[in-house]
This record gives C-alpha cells, sequence and structure tokens, in this order.
C-alpha cells in the first residue's frame, strides 16, 4: 500500500468515516483500472459514508418518534379503499402542510387506514430531517397528567410542542376525563400556528363533546384545530378484517360512515299486538 493511501486511511479515521474506509480498496481499485475517475472516486467514499449515517440517522429518529413498526404510502392498498384521493394523499408527502403548520385529520371507521397513512407522513417527514412524534391519545394524556402531577406539566408541554409534527392516533376510542381534556387543550394551544399535527379518529367532530365530556373544551379545540386543516374522511370496511369480511355483520362490511344516523322513527300509533 502507498504512503498516500495510508495517509487517507489514517485521515478517514480520524475523521470517523468507517464506511468510507471499509470501501477505500475496493474504490481505488476501480480508480487504479480506469473504472472510475478521481472526481467519481470521491464521489463514491462520500457517498457511501453519508448514505449509512443518513440511514442510521433515519433509524434512530423514526425509532425515537415512535413510528415502528414502519409503515409507507407505497405499502398502502389504495385499491381495497376507492374512498381515498390517492393524488391528494401524494400531495401530503411532500411535507407542505408542515411548513404551513396546518393539522391534517383522518376521520374513519376503525381499520380503514388512518393510523397506516398517519405513520406512512411521519416516516416521510422523518426522512426529510423533520422532528416527529407520535403517540395515542390516551398515552398522551397519562403522559401530561403524571407531568402534572410531579411538576413538570410545562417542561413536558414543551416537549411535544416542539415537534415539526406531533401524530396524535385513536381520539374516540377511550373516554377522557375533563382534566385531561384540559391537559389536551394546553398542548393544542401550545402548537396552535407554530407546529403541524396530524390526528385520527373514529369518531366525527359533532361527538368530541362526548368524547372530551366538555362540549366547551371540544368547541375551543376544534376551532384552533379545524383552523388551518386538512381533513380526510375514509369510508369503507376494515382493511385488517378483509380475510374475514364473511364474518363480521353486515353493517360493517357496508361502507359505513363515522357517525350513521339513527334509525328513523316510527310515525303514527304502534302497531296492535295480535291476540
Amino acid at each position: 500500500m502507498s504512503s498516500l493511501s495510508k495517509r487517507i486511511q489514517s485521515s478517514l479515521v480520524g475523521l470517523k468515516m468507517p464506511r468510507a474506509l471499509e470501501v477505500l480498496d475496493h474504490t481505488l481499485s476501480q480508480l487504479e483500472q480506469g473504472e472510475l475517475t478521481a472526481l467519481e472516486a470521491l464521489d463514491s467514499l462520500l457517498n457511501e459514508e453519508y448514505s449509512t449515517r443518513e440511514g442510521r440517522r433515519i433509524g434512530v429518529a423514526l425509532t425515537t418518534a415512535r413510528l415502528t413498526p414502519i409503515k409507507t404510502l407505497e405499502s398502502f392498498d389504495f385499491t381495497f379503499q376507492p374512498s381515498l384521493d390517492r393524488d391528494r394523499i401524494m400531495a401530503l408527502a411532500e411535507l407542505e402542510f408542515i411548513t404551513r403548520n396546518e393539522v391534517v385529520h383522518f376521520l374513519g371507521p376503525p381499520g380503514t387506514g388512518k393510523s397506516h397513512l398517519a405513520t406512512a407522513l411521519g416516516v416521510a417527514a422523518v426522512k426529510a430531517g423533520k422532528r416527529v412524534y407520535r403517540i395515542a391519545l390516551a398515552d398522551l394524556i397519562e403522559a401530561l397528567a403524571k407531568a402534572e402531577k410531579e411538576g413538570r406539566l410545562t417542561e413536558k408541554l414543551r416537549f411535544f410542542a416542539r415537534t415539526s409534527l406531533l401524530i396524535v392516533d385513536e381520539i374516540g376510542y377511550l373516554p377522557i376525563t375533563n382534566g385531561g381534556a384540559n391537559l389536551f387543550f394546553q398542548l393544542v394551544n401550545a402548537k396552535y400556528e407554530k407546529g403541524s399535527m396530524i390526528l385520527t379518529s373514529n369518531r366525527g367532530f359533532a361527538e368530541w363533546g362526548e368524547i372530551f365530556g366538555d362540549r366547551v373544551i371540544a368547541t375551543a379545540l376544534l376551532d384552533r384545530l379545524l383552523h388551518h386543516a386538512v381533513v380526510i374522511q375514509i369510508e369503507g370496511a376494515s382493511y385488517r378484517l378483509r380475510s374475514h369480511a364473511d364474518l363480521m355483520p353486515e353493517h360493517v362490511r357496508a361502507n359505513a360512515s363515522i357517525a350513521p344516523p339513527p334509525p328513523p322513527k316510527r310515525r303514527g300509533r304502534p302497531p296492535k299486538k295480535e291476540s
């Protein structure tokens, strides 16, 4: 090995570029054989190192953001949910909604792909270098309530608020106490027009008063969450239960809306009972 090669190796070790060091001999061999120009060899070494570091960064960021297991838009079956506008979803993947501090709402029955789409957009944001965090609403409120008891609420609110994208999943699945509703409002208020959010829910906005146990707080929440918002409603059957569709009740298999209307009231006198 030439003294120049040794010096390059030493520099790579000093710069902590293990991947470039690993492929150095092969790259130099390609250079000597005329398969690469000097600039191409340099570009190859730097690209190998950058790709490795970027892959490591993304892996750590995805774990920290709680976005595992990873979901992507490429793996989403749009043919199963024809109510979705694929172009509209792919436009969201350009992440301009984060730049504009908008809130994206995915509404639909359980199993229709809300969490998949939310996670996939979160993964895209992480790859773009955005700070992302995903959490279920019940877990979020539990974390805020614990911080409040320990005198760390301001710190915890700041932790969630400083993310570029906060994904709050499963709104409406579990009841929320009045205290929890107040804590969630404080967070929404802290992020209002300062950061982006993605919310998923199996309930329509008209039911938020019931979800949060307080119509006044629900109205205040929606006032902020719908001001700069993108609302995507998914109507369809559960993707997870597609292989067991024949076992499901008809109203579940049908394209039921989020808040189905109540059955019509019978008019007139009730029918007489037969003797």
